[in-house]
């Protein structure tokens, strides 16, 4: 089990919020007894794989690999995007991580996703073929991110993307639901694709209204989209058992996206959300594990 900063409010996602410095988030993501965590946002951690990892070391944390938005759909700009897929990749190969999350977005300031076609999503899979090469020379595994807000947003998304790509996938608990997919249903028919998990539960009534463009993804943030494990209508309990069924040995990451508006007294805050969440997984999951 690892942790994503984003659980800290450390997000790419232009306007999303207040930071929090990189002392506190590690120091709190240690105290946990969380021994790994994904990047965060650009600039949030060191940018040379010597300082980051010893950087990471100081708080007993390794590097799992990170969250990579990249625009695909547009060949115009696939040699710019391929460059910067070897950069992080580079970043994450020098720190010893072994994951790289692809987000497929529409542009670099997150506009609003234009639904692909099966013609678009098959010029996404050829540009996911290309960030595979790159990774797989470097010793990774890419995995492709459903996320609200992306072109892999929907159910109807995740199915084109099912279809016209090879990639494996990151399952994300939380934005499948979202985006009206059973993560129980994928992880049942897809487990060989899963490549990686991020673990988030979500108000799916709030969800509604962001898929339906009444509020920004930021405002639902902000609103509660994301709750703490077994606080929402996400069975992300039956997710866990059902790949560990099957034989999954990935990485579970605590990917609760947060909002701040202000940062909160020390020992307040997300850190007790995320203690909540973790809590949950040693009580109510972990029993029920089955033995390998």
């Amino acid at each position: 089990m690892a942790a994503a900063p984003i659980s800290w409010g450390i997000c790419e996602v232009p306007g999303w919020g207040q930071m929090l410095p990189p002392d506190r988030v590690l120091s709190e993501m240690r105290d946990l007894g969380l021994p790994a965590t994904e990047l965060g946002a650009p600039g949030f951690l060191p940018e040379s794989a010597e300082q980051l990892t010893e950087t990471l070391a100081r708080y007993d944390l390794t590097l799992v690999g990170g969250f990579v938005p990249l625009v695909l759909h547009d060949t115009s700009q696939r040699a710019e995007m391929l460059a910067r897929a070897v950069e992080v990749a580079d970043l994450f190969a020098g720190c010893g991580a072994t994951r790289f999350v692809t987000a497929v977005v529409q542009d670099d300031a997150w506009s609003r996703p234009v639904p692909l076609d099966a013609t678009g999503m098959a010029v996404v899979g050829e540009g996911l073929a290309l960030v595979d090469e790159i990774c797989r020379s470097r010793g990774l595994l890419q995995v492709l991110h459903p996320h609200v807000g992306t072109l892999v947003e929907t159910a109807r998304d995740v199915e084109l993307a099912l279809e016209h790509t090879d990639v494996a996938w990151c399952l994300d608990t939380g934005h499948l639901v979202a985006g009206g997919v059973d993560p129980v249903a994928f992880a049942k028919e897809h487990a060989g694709r899963v490549g990686h998990v991020h673990l988030k539960d979500v108000v799916v009534r709030t969800a509604e209204r962001v898929l339906a463009r009444e509020i920004s993804l930021v405002e639902g943030v902000k609103e509660g989209l994301f709750t703490v494990l077994g606080d929402g209508d996400v069975a992300v309990d039956e997710v866990i058992l059902t790949l560990e069924h099957q034989g999954y040995s990935g990485w579970y990451v605590l990917e609760q996206d947060t909002a701040l508006s202000e940062q909160p007294d020390l020992g307040t805050g997300p850190v007790r959300d995320v203690q909540r969440c973790v809590e949950y997984l040693r009580t109510t999951v972990v029993p029920r594990l089955p033995l390998h």
